[in-house]
């Protein structure tokens, strides 16, 4: 064994101390595992981090695998600002993919690496409380009118129970959380992954939040490699934003975050979910490889 990796191991080790028995919550997009092998790769990389004592829950989304999905059935989608329109086609291929065919897959890959997963969806134990989404005011970019937009069976959460993710994890269960909820009167959501994610991390009060996405972190300018910030904190990135530095998409996804850590979780990373050890990396060396936003 060379030195590089023993002096590695020396290096990840106050991190594992550290970290033990802490809970990670980590979000992976479909864009991340739709790609097998990157997907086997992820899920060694959780595996070593449950296999450490840190509890470990996963949630995901799939809007790749829903678009492709709709494509191949000949559903047309409605998306607008970059949101999708749900409609009754569009939920039941949501259920099936989300809570069927990437839950099982992510399920699988771990299950090869000797972790007990639990493959759940926010119905499941009433973990994510919903409402419909209210019709919206958008601007139509190409007119400049704006009109109610109705996004169909959309929802927004209201609260999480985690009752059932808790039971799980104290008894060293990985939970794999699909991102549906439902509201008291039985009816099935389709919800931003992001958000059942930050949600979750509150809830379990998460040391972490980690964000495996498909960039390698927050550019103050973007495609500038020079301009990634490696570590920030949630003050500064408000007056990023007030600034007028962060700009277009990436201010909603910077406040979502700095929210989430003014309610008690400890760190956000964004991090890139198709580069081999980008998890391990960020987790237990100094250096890290994304960003890393503190409160």
């Amino acid at each position: 064994m060379s030195q590089q990796r023993l002096d590695l191991l020396r290096e990840a080790l106050p991190y594992i101390q550290r970290f033990k028995g802490k809970t990670f919550v980590v979000k992976l997009s479909g864009k991340v595992i739709e790609e097998r092998e990157n997907l086997f790769s992820i899920a060694e990389e959780l595996a070593l981090i449950h296999q450490v004592g840190i509890r470990v829950c996963v949630v995901h989304g799939g809007g790749k695998q829903l678009t492709e999905l709709a494509e191949q059935l000949g559903v047309e989608q409605t998306i607008i600002d970059g949101r999708r329109v749900t409609d009754d086609a569009t939920l039941d291929m949501a259920k099936m993919i989300f809570a069927g065919k990437i839950n099982t897959d992510i399920l699988a890959a771990l299950r090869q690496r000797g972790v007990e997963g639990v493959g759940l969806s926010g119905v499941d134990g009433n973990i994510v409380l919903a409402e419909r989404r209210p019709p919206k005011e958008i601007v139509n970019r190409e007119t400049g009118v704006s009109e109610q937009v109705d996004f169909g069976h959309v929802g927004d959460v209201l609260e999480i129970n985690d009752r059932l993710l808790r039971v799980l994890l104290d008894h060293e269960y990985l939970p794999v959380v699909s991102s549906l909820g439902a509201d008291d009167e039985g009816r099935v959501f389709n919800i931003n992954a992001d958000t059942i994610a930050a949600e979750i991390a509150v809830r379990l009060q998460a040391e972490k939040l980690v964000v495996l996405s498909d960039v390698d972190g927050l550019y103050l300018r973007p495609g500038e490699r020079a301009s990634k910030v490696s570590r920030v904190s949630a003050g500064e990135i408000e007056a990023l934003i007030r600034d007028g530095v962060a700009t277009g998409g990436m201010i909603p996804k910077l406040q979502n975050v700095t929210a989430i850590l003014r309610r008690g979780v400890r760190s956000a990373h964004i991090i890139e979910g198709s580069a081999r050890n980008a998890l391990l990396s960020e987790v237990f060396t100094d250096e890290g490889t994304g960003t890393m936003i503190i409160a």
